[in-house]
């Protein structure tokens, strides 16, 4: 679309101070300054571009050029200054008006983003303003978070380098990427996984290492929510289980809610299975690292004993105090799905740092 014909008001009076300029040598009063930068300003609230007000200038110029052939060049540079004057105050005046535009469209997302992620505001009038950043909420969509060794701002380099990224590759895409609470993200179409997925690989490579966690796609306002929700109680559950993975999809950890959804019977459980741990010397932490390490790394005492730094027969020892303690056998298969049930449980709950 081509852009519309530059009216003669946005250059009203540009004539007379050239004619004037050129008659005494003067440069522009205040007055004069200020009307050119009301005019940029309103320029730029028209949606012109400045580039094409800067030729409208340069060709007003040589239409109204005041001198004639024989004019001397003092004559010459008093126009020529006061053009320069008159150009640069319209430009500031535009770009002044450009940077509140600016401003108030940040504003605008910002509130946006922050009853979107809250689940703020009535979600029909929250739908129709989701339009305007190119999101349609009555689709299904998935949230990513990220986070580095650092609280992030949007200003920051890490958050320009993952957009610019997923700029380059997913141009036309309806993406939606900013910050949170010092982390980074990234809303998406539930049927664009790839966006997501390479949103990972950028903000991890970007963050130095940091985490990404990806919540389920879901529809409507609230599955925006409820996918966003979903990607923190991931970070969360890393951080309490040790995971080591640097992308974490809810999907892949739904039996850790499901564990926990009878926190109560979880509690009851962990105490009866790793409570006796307690009177081992130095208490259950210890004993408890020593299951946990041994369940991730599939009952295989050797690879056990190296993830530890222990010999095998210190490894050993461990587990037979361990069954000496508890009645169970980490090596008995039958014995073995309640002791891991009761470790993972224990590290949801934060035991035994934490009464339950």
């Amino acid at each position: 679309m081509s852009e519309p014909e530059i009216p003669d008001e946005l250059l009203a009076g540009y004539d007379r101070i050239l004619t004037d300029v050129a008659a005494t040598g003067r440069r522009l009063t205040r007055d004069e300054l200020d009307d050119r930068r009301l005019l940029g300003r309103e320029a730029a609230e028209s949606g012109f571009q400045l580039r094409s007000m800067v030729v409208r200038h340069i060709a007003e110029t040589r239409t109204a050029w005041p001198l004639g052939p024989g004019a001397d060049g003092a004559a010459t540079d008093s126009v020529l200054a006061a053009v320069e004057q008159a150009v640069d105050a319209f430009a500031d005046g535009f770009e002044r008006a450009q940077r509140m535009t600016v401003r108030r469209e940040e504003a605008a997302r910002r509130e946006f983003i922050d009853d979107l992620l809250y689940g703020r505001s009535d979600l029909g009038r929250l739908a129709e303003r989701a339009t305007r950043f190119g999101l349609r909420l009555s689709r299904a969509h998935a949230v990513a978070v990220a986070t580095g060794p650092e609280a992030y701002t949007e200003t920051d380099s890490v958050p320009r380098t993952v957009e610019a990224a997923l700029l380059a590759r997913f141009g036309g895409r309806k993406i939606l990427l900013t910050t949170k609470d010092g982390r980074l993200v990234c809303i998406a179409p539930g049927t664009q996984p790839d966006v997501l997925r390479y949103f990972a690989k950028q903000s991890h490579a970007a963050t130095d290492g940091g985490r990404v966690a990806v919540g389920r796609p879901h529809h409507g306002p609230g599955g925006v929510v409820h996918s966003y929700d979903e990607a923190l109680e991931a970070l969360d559950l890393a951080e309490r289980m040790d995971l080591d993975d640097p992308v974490l999809y809810a999907a892949d950890l739904l039996v850790y809610p499901v564990l926990t959804r009878d926190r109560q019977a979880m509690a009851d459980l962990v105490r009866s299975q790793l409570g006796p741990l307690q009177q081992a010397r130095g208490g259950a932490e210890p004993l408890l690292k020593t299951l946990a390490a041994y369940f991730d790394a599939g009952c295989v005492a050797a690879e056990t004993a190296r993830r530890l730094s222990l010999s095998v027969r210190a490894l050993t020892y461990r587990l037979e105090r361990i069954h000496q303690l508890t009645g169970s056998d980490p090596s008995d298969p039958m014995h073995r799905y309640t002791l891991q049930t009761a470790v993972i449980g224990a590290q949801l709950l934060d035991w035994p740092a934490k009464e339950i």
